[in-house]
């Protein structure tokens, strides 16, 4: 007869410590991971509810986040929409209305799975290339399929 199998606690498996700095990239305590398939893995199970960002396996391991777990690398209109290539790969259209700006004068948006995704840098420029900006009243705003979305920071 087979024995059944250890759990965690009797195998000596303690829980990961996962966590997303705020460029985006993940670690396990303090080492980078840095394996694309796990880190495929990693992102595509990534959950978020009350208690904050997890991932759900035989036990609920918590992920820290930093800022948000997805980084905008690169944004480029076309057309009446927003392309933006993200850190984990992927690329998708941004829905105008969910640009914000945060604290620190960093831009946000959504992305398609719900999760916020923070404007590298050079997105940020990329953005602001795209957008039209009044010194007298100082505000911004971007043009896109005949509609003006407001750039301002969140309240």
């Amino acid at each position: 007869m087979a024995e059944p199998a250890p759990d965690a606690s009797t195998a000596g498996w303690t829980l990961p410590k996962l966590r997303i700095d705020a460029d985006g990239e993940w670690y396990d305590a303090d080492v980078q991971i840095t394996h694309a398939g796990i880190l495929a893995n990693l992102r595509g199970n990534l959950r978020r509810d009350a208690a904050g960002y997890f991932i759900q396996t035989r036990v609920r391991i918590s992920v820290e986040v930093a800022d948000a777990p997805l980084v905008v690398g690169r944004i480029e209109r076309r057309g009446d929409t927003l392309r933006a290539w993200l850190n984990d790969g992927s690329e998708q259209d941004i829905d105008p209305a969910t640009l914000r700006i945060g604290a620190g004068d960093v831009p946000y948006c959504a992305v398609a799975n719900g999760f916020p995704a923070r404007l590298s840098r050079a997105a940020a420029y990329q953005l602001l290339a795209l957008a039209e900006y009044d010194e007298r009243s100082g505000r911004g705003a971007l043009r896109l399929g005949g509609r003006e979305y407001a750039l301002a920071r969140a309240s």
